[in-house]
């Protein structure tokens, strides 16, 4: 099978502010010492990581225990994940930081609180002894299934407190989702809300835990915290209210001494095809990849306010919401609603408002801001912002230059990181002091973390040529296994090559080595041969001022094997129309040539998506061949788009 051609030319370059390169942690001699670490001795890089910025009670024996596919890191150390966001800053030097932010959250309606370091460690110990006299002992799984509330962020600092790993179930999912989810896990305990706040309504979150824990003996209890005020029903002996429980629960809860290797977390996720795997991280390693990649990546300072707007239900809220910041002693923004309510520009109200200093989001939010129009932000002060990211799939360039130009008014850095659920941490990313960067390339892998572009037979592919990206030496936050399934784990990411981690992404290098990351290899379209990803097309798309968002997919074809169908959502108030499809059409074959010219091109308003952004491409392929929608859909974000998309295809 012949590599993943590359189209996209992207000549764009932008270097590092040199004012902020002289403040930055890592600095020029910094980073490029430690960049030469990782890549000599990968091990002693992540040791010396794992000294600078994270506490242990025992110190290690070994560094890395590597017998493929399976690794341990910082073997025979023992540390707790609580006691390192939380404990550690109210102790000895840094004592100061008792009364200093370390959440700060709004709610969608308007409500607001600051917690400080201090009432955190005192809230998440109560909620500790709440879940030891509910019964939940080290290594008991809790799922958690809650809004965007600071209640999340204390229930998972408490499991962490004891060593009863958790489960999130992002509370978007469906009473079917998070039953598949409770009995996978084997959870004894869940925690849940009322509901919470989304689009100026309630919704309810405990409705669906009653008809998903129903008949699941194994678990004991519910704690429901109050949020909306909706009635609820409480069934005796199995329910309770958080505020009563914790109204009597002491504060004092020293942390349980884990093994490194302890299970922290399982995460579900989906992909694009099949049943939810359980993805699970343990302790020591996982903390010291977050702890790191926060300090270099987003250069985290005493006085930033740091927004990362994943919810917590995903692995970015997991690293770079909870658990990276609040280890780093940083103050860490929560915001529970969406980004456009009560007005389309609530997010930059939000910056405004408190000063926020640093915002990590996903390109998903920033195309649709692109729709909304720029009036919006430029509304708002948005100076304090000093630093922009980007995570969840890759960026196309002409959606980079608009987060560059309209919210960082050019001269914020931008990190665009690749990651994954089973990464745990970053993986491939600028460091802003120190890496130029290039509108919609992820640029270099993070020091200590080697990746190469491979073929399908495991040779690296020379540049500019594309193949599939590959992760060639463990990594102290990967995934430790699935929970429950060790084949599906082997046959996942280790069946293609011997002892080398598949992501499924397909990628090039330009020639300064710089990774493109094009979309998942299952995506990826074979027309007359030729090898295409999905994200090169879609990004000539998105540069046509016409397009506010494109998703493309390959329809079985006669002739060329494979045709390109393009579904687009046009900017504000551009009419579809036959001349627009040909104007596109002739746009994408000036920008990369004929091979990637729309076969169709579909025009809609919004796209099938994952509640956490991510286009489902698979749901479109169904439609464009026509075929009947198959796999998992329990991610989907709103399933009537499907259904504009049927109406329109039988139109």
């Amino acid at each position: 099978m012949p590599d993943i051609e590359s189209l996209l030319k992207e000549k764009r370059i932008f270097k590092p502010d040199s004012q902020f390169t002289r403040k930055a942690n890592w600095n020029k001699k910094v980073a490029a010492e430690y960049r030469k670490l990782g890549e000599k001795n990968p091990q002693l890089f992540w040791a010396k990581m794992a000294k600078e910025h994270v506490s242990w009670f025992t110190p290690w024996k070994k560094v890395l225990d590597w017998k493929p596919p399976y690794a341990k890191w910082f073997v025979g150390a023992k540390t707790n994940v609580s006691y390192n966001c939380l404990d550690r800053h109210l102790e000895g030097d840094d004592a100061w930081r008792r009364n200093k932010a370390a959440i700060i959250w709004e709610g969608e309606p308007g409500d607001s609180r600051v917690i400080t370091y201090a009432e955190l460690h005192r809230e998440v110990c109560r909620f500790a002894n709440v879940l030891k006299a509910r019964g939940v002992k080290k290594g008991d799984r809790v799922v958690l299934y809650m809004p965007m509330i600071p209640e999340a962020a204390v229930a998972m600092l408490a499991c962490t407190r004891i060593g009863a790993p958790h489960s999130i179930v992002f509370g978007g999912f469906s009473a079917e989702a998070l039953r598949d989810r409770v009995v996978d896990a084997g959870a004894k305990l869940v925690v849940t809300s009322d509901g919470g706040f989304r689009k100026g309504e309630p919704f309810a979150l405990k409705r669906q835990v009653d008809a998903a824990v129903d008949g699941v003996a194994a678990v004991e209890c519910v704690v429901v915290v109050r949020r909306t005020g909706q009635d609820v029903e409480m069934r005796s002996g199995r329910d309770c209210w958080w505020h009563e429980e914790m109204a009597t629960a002491s504060t004092k809860c020293p942390p349980a001494k884990l093994d490194a290797e302890h299970p922290l977390f399982i995460l579900y996720t989906s992909g694009t095809t099949g049943k939810p795997k359980g993805v699970l991280h343990t302790t020591g390693g996982y903390l010291t990849h977050i702890t790191t990649t926060c300090k270099a990546i987003f250069d985290l300072q005493e006085t930033d306010v740091y927004w990362c707007t994943a919810d917590v239900g995903w692995i970015t809220g997991h690293s770079y919401v909870v658990y990276g910041p609040l280890a780093c002693g940083a103050t860490a923004f929560m915001y529970e609603g969406v980004p456009t309510h009560p007005g389309p520009d609530r997010w930059w109200q939000l910056i405004a408002k408190w000063g926020v200093t640093i915002l990590y989001t996903a390109p998903t939010a920033i195309r649709t801001f692109i729709r909304l129009g720029d009036e919006h932000p430029r509304r708002h002060d948005l100076s304090s912002l000093r630093l922009l990211g980007s995570v969840g799939e890759p960026i196309n360039p002409e959606a980079w230059m608009w987060y560059h130009r309209v919210i960082g008014r050019k001269r914020c850095p931008i990190v665009d990181t690749w990651w994954q659920t089973e990464t745990g941490g970053i993986m491939i990313t600028p460091l802003p002091s120190s890496v130029p960067t290039k509108p919609g390339s992820a640029t270099l892998p993070f020091p200590g973390i080697q990746a190469a572009i491979l073929s399908e037979e495991g040779e690296e592919v020379e540049p500019p040529n594309g193949g599939l990206l590959a992760i060639t030496h463990p990594w102290p936050g990967m995934l430790r296994g699935i929970w429950g399934d060790e084949q599906r784990y082997r046959d996942t990411y280790w069946s293609k090559w011997t002892n080398t981690y598949f992501p499924g992404d397909g990628a090039h290098r330009d020639k300064q080595g710089y990774f493109w990351i094009m979309g998942r290899v299952d995506d990826v379209m074979n027309i007359s041969g030729h090898r295409i990803g999905t994200m090169e097309v879609e990004s000539a798309l998105v540069s046509h001022n016409s397009v506010a968002e494109a998703a493309v997919v390959g329809r079985p074809d006669e002739i060329t094997g494979t045709a390109i169908v393009a579904f687009v959502t046009p900017t504000g108030d551009t009419e579809s129309s036959d001349a627009l499809t040909s104007v596109l059409k002739t746009h994408v074959t000036a920008e990369i040539g004929a091979i990637a010219r729309p076969a169709e091109i579909r025009f809609t308003n919004s796209l099938p998506k994952t509640r956490s952004g991510k286009i489902m491409r698979r749901l479109l392929r169904n439609i464009a061949s026509g075929d009947e929608l198959a796999g998992d859909t329990s991610t989907l974000e709103d399933f009537s788009v499907l259904a504009s998309l049927r109406e329109s295809d039988e139109g």
